[in-house]
C-alpha cells in the first residue's frame, strides 16, 4: 500500500513540470474570452457571502437580535474556503473524462489532471484571500498570534480536498453520473456545512453532528483564529443565546487532520490501483 502511494508521489514530483503546464491552461481556460476575467475569482466568494448575510439577516430578524460586523466576517473566512472547495471539486470530477485525448494517447501519472484543477483553483483562492485582507481590518479583525493556525488549516483544506477530488474523478470515469450527482450534493451541502451559521447555534446534539462534517473544523478553525483570535490548543466556549455553549475542543483539529490525511492517502491508493482501466473507460 505504502509503495504505491510512495510510487504516485514519486511519479508526480518528476512530472511536476507538466503539471503547472496545466495548472497554467485550467487558468487560462477559465478566463477566455471572460469579460470580468480575473474578477470572477473575487465575485464568486461574494457571491456566497452575501447569500450568507441575506440568511444571517433573516436568523437574526427572527430572533430579534442585531448583525454584527463580526457576523459578516465569520462568513467571509468561511465562504472563501467553501468557495474552494466547490470549485475545486467542480472542476477535477471531470478532468479525466475532460482530457480523454491525453489519458489514452501519452503516459504520465494521471493524478496530474484532478491536481491541475485542484492547483487552479488555489489560484482563484489566492485572489479571493487577498480581498479578505483587504476587507476583514474594515470588519474589526486585527492582526494577533493566532494567525499562526492559518497556514495549518489551509493545508487541512488543500488536502482535504485534493484527496476528494481524486476519489471524484476516479469515479466519474467509470460512473458517469457521479458528475451529476456532485452538482447537486454541493448546491445544498453549503446548509449543511456551517457557513451561514455557528454549530453551537444548533445545541449540543446539533453541533455534534455538524463536526462529523471534516470541512466543520477546519472552517471553524479559521474563524476562531482569524476572527475571534483564539489559540485552538485549548477548549473554547461562547455564550449562545444567553447559554454557555462548547464550541471548539482540539480534538475537533486532530479528527479534521485525521480525515484529509486519510482522504488523500486513500484516494492516491485507488487511484493508483485503478488508472490502468482508465484508457478503456474514457
Amino acid at each position: 500500500m505504502f509503495a504505491d502511494i510512495k510510487s504516485a508521489t514519486i511519479e508526480v514530483w518528476q512530472h511536476r513540470e507538466l503539471l503547472e503546464q496545466l495548472t497554467r491552461r485550467d487558468i487560462k481556460l477559465r478566463y477566455k474570452q471572460a469579460a470580468m476575467g480575473f474578477a470572477w475569482a473575487v465575485f464568486m466568494p461574494c457571491l456566497i457571502v452575501l447569500s450568507g448575510l441575506i440568511i444571517r439577516y433573516a436568523m437574526a430578524q427572527i430572533s430579534g437580535q442585531a448583525l454584527h460586523q463580526v457576523d459578516i466576517a465569520n462568513i467571509a473566512i468561511k465562504g472563501v474556503g467553501w468557495a474552494f472547495f466547490v470549485g475545486a471539486l467542480g472542476f477535477a470530477t471531470a478532468s479525466l473524462v475532460g482530457n480523454s485525448n491525453l489519458v489514452t494517447k501519452i503516459y504520465f501519472p494521471r493524478e496530474v489532471l484532478p491536481l491541475s484543477s485542484v492547483g487552479a483553483q488555489s489560484f482563484d483562492t489566492s485572489i479571493g484571500l487577498l480581498t479578505l485582507v483587504i476587507i476583514l481590518p474594515l470588519l474589526g479583525v486585527r492582526l494577533h498570534a493566532s494567525f499562526a493556525w492559518v497556514p495549518l488549516l489551509l493545508l487541512l483544506l488543500v488536502l482535504f480536498t485534493t484527496g476528494v477530488s481524486l476519489f471524484l474523478s476516479c469515479a466519474n470515469l467509470f460512473f458517469r453520473d457521479v458528475k451529476y450527482i456532485v452538482q447537486v450534493v454541493l448546491m445544498f451541502g453549503i446548509f449543511f456545512t456551517p457557513i451561514f451559521f455557528e454549530p453551537a447555534m444548533l445545541g449540543a446534539k446539533g453541533a455534534h453532528l455538524a463536526m462529523l462534517n471534516p470541512l466543520t473544523g477546519i472552517l471553524e478553525g479559521l474563524r476562531l483564529s482569524v476572527v475571534d483570535g483564539r489559540n485552538l490548543l485549548y477548549p473554547i466556549t461562547e455564550i449562545v443565546k444567553g447559554v454557555e455553549r462548547p464550541v471548539w475542543t482540539p480534538w475537533e483539529l486532530v479528527y479534521s487532520a485525521a480525515c484529509a490525511v486519510i482522504a488523500v492517502l486513500g484516494a492516491a491508493l485507488m487511484f493508483r490501483r485503478l488508472q490502468h482501466l482508465f484508457a478503456e473507460y474514457v
